[in-house]
């Protein structure tokens, strides 16, 4: 039997992106198709080397050929990415997606979720970004190690001069702590701060970006407004803890990214310190904070709930020490964050998908 190209086509138009709704062929997502007798093989392209389901994807490709083509054929499927971004993006052309990470309050772990969901996302083959907008308590040096680095510059055959982000662990940093003396406080009023921040985005060579992720300060102040306003956003992630302090606080950052003349989706609310795990009854939850906080607040306003994250001492050592856990590929911690960049990389390319149409 001869298998023809449209035989093939066919049968994968029975498999659907159960995001986008579409099947794969209408999706434009199969790619280098070749047959030679009864070995088919093509290229899986799909919206993000993150996606949570490539595997299934993979197999479904896999059972549909044979199922509906010839159950002898011998298929080889590639699996690679392209990417999406939001349909506005005629500034910052190279940078696909910027992606914010807000709290309503300090001390959530905010820092600590951008800073573990930028090196996942990297590890999954992206090409990641990271801004530390938080002009007042910037934690990137102290992540990553780089206390008392000092970002490089060059110039451009136009003569301007352009800095150059710290590149580690697979991720361009930029932080303003990189510009500041770490144990001096940084008095800048308003717009200084927001020409300060508006710089790490215009004024950086940042080269090609899937995805730059954006730490911004906790609260809902000018930070937010200049970076919402000036840069096409594709969306923000929430983080917060259980109490109810901390969820009044994020209720109000929320809402700030729907405000009209702001309108940013909203990827979901991610809840950290959700609960307490001792290092020697990894089995054992316990619910300082409360429960269910964060999964409530997503619920009343009707966004994804992307997951939790313990309070466990290693993340806070690894955090200090300046190897975030999600490099650990050895940790239970390291999977967890593996999952929510995979869930955040998702929602954005179902938007991106929305906002095509």
């Amino acid at each position: 039997m001869i298998i023809s190209p449209e035989q093939v086509l066919n049968a994968l138009r029975n498999v659907e992106d159960p995001d986008l709704k579409k099947d794969l062929v209408t999706l434009n997502m199969i790619k280098d198709l070749k047959i030679e007798d009864m070995q088919v093989s093509f290229t899986l392209e799909l919206t993000t080397p993150a996606c949570p389901m490539k595997d299934m994807l993979k197999n479904a490709c896999l059972n549909a050929v044979k199922h509906f083509v010839n159950k002898e054929a011998e298929v080889t499927i590639n699996v690679t990415s392209r990417v999406t971004k939001p349909m506005d993006t005629t500034q910052l052309k190279d940078i696909r997606n910027i992606v914010l990470v807000s709290s309503g309050k300090g001390g959530v772990g905010k820092s600590t979720v951008a800073s573990n969901l930028a090196i996942a996302l990297a590890a999954d083959g992206a090409k990641v970004g990271l801004i530390d907008a938080d002009i007042y308590g910037p934690s990137v040096p102290t992540m990553f190690d780089l206390v008392n680095a000092k970002p490089g510059a060059r110039e451009t055959p136009e003569g301007k001069t352009l800095i150059m982000p710290i590149e580690k662990y697979g991720i361009k940093l930029l932080s303003l702590g990189f510009f500041a003396d770490p144990d001096q406080p940084v008095p800048w009023r308003g717009p200084m701060a927001s020409n300060a921040v508006k710089q790490l985005f215009n004024d950086a060579d940042w080269g090609e970006l899937d995805y730059l992720i954006v730490d911004l300060p906790p609260g809902t102040g000018d930070i937010h407004i200049t970076i919402t306003q000036s840069f096409p956003i594709a969306g923000a992630v929430i983080v917060t803890t259980p109490q109810q302090v901390a969820l009044a606080d994020t209720r109000k950052g929320l809402a700030m990214f729907r405000m009209p003349g702001i309108n940013i989706p909203v990827l979901g609310v991610i809840e950290n310190m959700a609960y307490f795990t001792p290092e020697e009854l990894p089995d054992n939850k316990y619910y300082i904070f409360g429960k269910d906080g964060g999964k409530l607040l997503a619920k009343s306003f009707e966004v994804p709930f992307l997951g939790e994250i313990p309070i466990v001492q290693s993340i806070t050592e690894a955090g200090d020490k300046g190897t975030p856990i999600a490099l650990n590929a050895s940790s239970k911690l390291s999977v967890s964050f593996a999952e929510l960049a995979g869930k955040v990389a998702q929602q954005i390319a179902i938007n991106n998908a929305l906002s095509a149409n």
